[in-house]
């Protein structure tokens, strides 16, 4: 542990990561009681900005994950910072003109922008970082996003209370310039994965084929697809759990993020310890299964102390379930597909996940908050099941039935 917070390039990763977090959290949290006090806590409204946010994932996702291949990482992340600070900039004057729709369009931009910058981030790590402390790695990344999900949301209410959707907006923008300047501390590495005489096209078709031949990575794909309809359902009518079956203000909803913020992070300190003693199918399996069954009692609570400690558990779980199948696929993917795989992949879950923030709202109208929760809860079940019928030792299935590495000649383009 020590050496990784010696190694300059996750200190860089990891400093830029946390001024991108907080500004993250504070735009996310000022677009959302803007748009339900311009709406009048509309739920179509709320679950139209998650919808809006993930649909340029679903479109961009696999050729901005291709051209992270081809692109050199460092000044990729450097231009997706520029372009998220200069996108909210334009948003703040468009707002001060009295076009409040913007606030869909700022969200729509720096997901486009974040289909470059993030796998860019993640080659950095994996060609910088040795096999022996990306555990430690994974985990550190992930409680920093479990703290920020518990000071996040008292931090983005906070600046929006007190100063409104402008100053927030504003200190996005200026957090977001200040990473881009820190990145320029990186080392410069040329992304040679462009010596390929491959198309683009080509590049995308061959990242298919790789998670393809993979029945574990196709296992993954099944579980976040489910994962993103469900979760689709979930978080754009979270503040209705709050306001509707607890009875409590929208705002109340920043201490019940900050409680699975909480269960997140303690889950990711157990992980760092005990994940790597245990069977990861197990892990995704019943993380699946408890994540269901916790939707299910949150919903149906109308305590507040049974609601907390279910947001807090359902994060411990949360934590062990992201952990392992983040570890899975850093050591099950050559770092030439790293950006390609995940471009294949998260259009599967951001596609579903989309479709299920559209459909919420009107759901909820038509049907009851609780059915809602009730639907997302089953299909998690489902994809627990689906969990048990994946190969997850499985690398690669060759016609011989042997395991081998996938093109390996390609994959030593980016070493």
């Amino acid at each position: 542990m020590k050496g990784l917070w010696g190694n300059k390039v996750f200190l860089t990763v990891f400093i830029t990561d946390t001024l991108e977090n907080i500004g993250i959290w504070i735009r996310n949290m000022a677009l959302l009681y803007y748009v339900m006090e311009t709406s009048g806590n509309n739920p179509t409204a709320v679950s139209l900005l998650t919808a809006i946010e993930l649909a340029p994932i679903l479109v961009f996702s696999i050729i901005g994950g291709a051209l992270a291949d081809r692109w050199n990482p460092k000044r990729t992340m450097i231009a997706g910072n520029l372009l998220s600070a200069l996108s909210v900039l334009v948003i703040v004057y468009l707002l001060w003109q009295g076009m409040w729709i913007a606030v869909f369009f700022a969200t729509f931009i720096s997901a486009v922008v974040s289909q470059f910058s993030q796998p860019s981030s993640a080659k950095m790590l994996k060609r910088h970082i040795p096999d022996e402390q990306m555990a430690a790695a994974v985990s550190i990344s992930q409680s920093t996003g479990s703290i920020f999900l518990l000071v996040g949301p008292i931090v983005g209410t906070f600046f929006f209370e007190h100063w409104g959707i402008y100053p927030s907006l504003l200190t996005m923008a200026g957090l977001f310039l200040v990473a881009a300047l820190i990145l320029l501390t990186l080392p410069t590495s040329s992304a040679t994965a462009t010596e390929e005489d491959g198309t683009l096209l080509s590049e995308i078709k061959a990242g298919f084929a790789y998670v393809k031949k993979r029945p574990a990575l196709l296992g993954i794909a099944i579980t976040f697809s489910c994962l993103g309809l469900s979760s689709g359902f979930i978080n754009s009518l979270e503040v209705f759990v709050v306001t509707d079956r607890l009875l409590l203000s929208k705002e109340a909803i920043q201490w019940f993020t900050a409680l699975d913020g909480l269960g997140m992070l303690l889950g990711g300190i157990l992980a760092s310890v005990y994940l790597e003693r245990m069977n990861s199918r197990w892990v995704i399996t019943s993380g699946l299964i408890f994540f269901a069954l916790s939707v299910a009692v949150e919903v149906l609570s109308v305590w507040v102390y049974v609601t907390a400690a279910m947001r807090f558990f359902t994060g411990i779980g949360m934590a062990f379930l992201q952990i392992a199948i983040s570890m899975f696929m850093i050591k099950l993917v050559d770092e030439a597909y790293i950006g390609r795989v995940s471009g294949t992949i998260s259009p599967l879950m951001v596609g579903l996940m989309m479709v299920g923030s559209f459909v919420a709202g009107p759901l909820m109208q038509m049907t009851s908050l609780i059915t809602v929760f009730l639907i997302a809860s089953v299909i998690l079940l489902i994809a627990a099941w689906g969990c048990t019928r994946i190969k997850w030792d499985s690398a690669e299935v060759t016609p011989d039935g042997a395991n081998q590495p996938f093109e390996q000649k390609q994959a030593q383009t980016l070493s």
